[in-house]
């Protein structure tokens, strides 16, 4: 994934949307899985592969907390 640069979050790899960070946050919020495992959540939420998943939830991780992400 490369970066983006069209304002959606500084340093932001294309392709992750606030969907995506949004989703994980109520993920987190639920309880329903400890976090290191929710990458298969967003896999099949999203219905894409493994790979893309992994990255989504690596930046959500890296960026958890950040006023902007």
């Amino acid at each position: 994934m490369s970066r983006q640069s069209d304002g959606q979050g500084a340093g932001r790899p294309d392709g992750i949307t606030d969907a995506h960070l949004a989703y994980l946050d109520v993920l987190r919020d639920s309880g329903v899985t400890n976090m290191f495992g929710a990458a298969s959540y967003v896999a099949e939420r999203f219905g894409m592969p493994m790979a893309e998943a992994r990255a989504i939830l690596s930046y959500w991780m890296k960026s958890f907390g950040m006023a902007e992400r």
